[in-house]
């Protein structure tokens, strides 16, 4: 039986992967700092669900803290790390960039030295779509150029991806990195356009549009996310030849269909049954016009194409959003 350690256990995309990697039997380890850039109690209500289920075992613990981290490496000798904890969000970086100096860099190097004195069979860790920048060749290819980030969120992200490469050139460290492109789905993040446009509808509030609307995303559903993540855990990379002689690999996660910022918003409008009332605003620092995924080393490394439409995901938010709200309603 594996034991994996989930960073950011507490978080969307870790929620749901811990979840998935519980039901198929793994030895579990979840970490989170539980921080406050979003609504912690949503945090918490992620992590009750895991909590109490077979094998599983929580440490709140931050990744910027060397000591806690390298006794933890030490005390639980993991099979496979799955590093997701990070300080997410672009337009968040701009105001607080240390908070991604903490945990995306400090952090990252933290989980690199655990990975390397323990021996780790092979970590995967979480990079993002926004390390291409204002890339023009589409669809965004991981042999394209990533060397002019927009945003230090961006920035940190290229950065992990060179870190895990010299760890896997100088210490064969199995090291696979996943872009991930626009994630949505159920228990996801306030911070997100959906969630946000979908709160300020029901309260009867106007959205904000930026770029007029004309934003397109390759917006892809969480589940679509986590199966992608199962399957890249057991593929561990071998050295290639072709660019390097590291065990080290990169994948696009993504739908491979972008979609239209004003088109979300009517698929989300459809869904409430509620018009919103738009403030059209232009581009706002940081932000790319369009991301959209190559996922052919996806198709042919693991046999995955994510593939849950706009229609489908936003359907299965909406209803959760409902729910959950209503539940839990001051």
């Amino acid at each position: 039986m594996q034991k994996i350690l989930v960073t950011g256990a507490a978080g969307f995309i870790g929620f749901h992967l811990s979840q998935s990697l519980l039901e198929r039997g793994n030895c579990l380890i979840g970490l989170d700092n539980l921080n406050d850039y979003y609504d912690v109690s949503l945090k918490k209500a992620r992590l009750a669900q895991l909590e109490g289920k077979s094998g599983f075992s929580f440490h709140k613990l931050d990744l910027a803290n060397r000591q806690a981290i390298t006794q933890l490496f030490k005390e639980e000798q993991f099979d496979v790390v799955v590093n997701l904890a990070a300080q997410a969000g672009v337009r968040y970086s701009l105001q607080n960039p240390h908070a991604y100096v903490d945990s995306n860099l400090v952090g990252f190097v933290n989980i690199l030295e655990g990975c390397r004195h323990s021996q780790v069979k092979h970590l995967v860790f979480a990079s993002s779509s926004s390390v291409y920048g204002k890339n023009t060749k589409i669809p965004f290819s991981v042999d394209d150029n990533v060397d002019h980030p927009i945003s230090l969120y961006a920035a940190s992200k290229k950065a992990n991806e060179l870190m895990a490469h010299t760890y896997s050139h100088l210490y064969g460290l199995p090291t696979t990195g996943l872009r991930f492109f626009t994630v949505y789905g159920i228990w996801g993040r306030p911070d997100m356009a959906y969630f946000k446009f979908t709160k300020a509808i029901l309260a009867g509030e106007p959205i904000d549009v930026f770029n007029y609307g004309k934003m397109r995303r390759d917006f892809t559903y969480v589940d679509d996310v986590v199966e992608g993540i199962v399957r890249v855990i057991d593929k561990i990379p071998q050295p290639n030849t072709d660019m390097s002689t590291a065990p080290y690999k990169i994948y696009n996660i993504g739908n491979n269909q972008p979609v239209e910022l004003i088109d979300l918003i009517q698929v989300v409008e459809d869904c409430l049954g509620i018009k919103a009332e738009k403030n059209l605003l232009p581009m706002q620092p940081g932000d790319v016009p369009m991301t959209y995924a190559d996922v052919d080393d996806l198709v042919n490394d693991v046999g995955f194409r994510p593939s849950t439409s706009i229609d489908v995901g936003i359907q299965k938010f909406i209803n959760w959003y409902t729910s959950y709200y209503q539940v839990f309603a001051a």
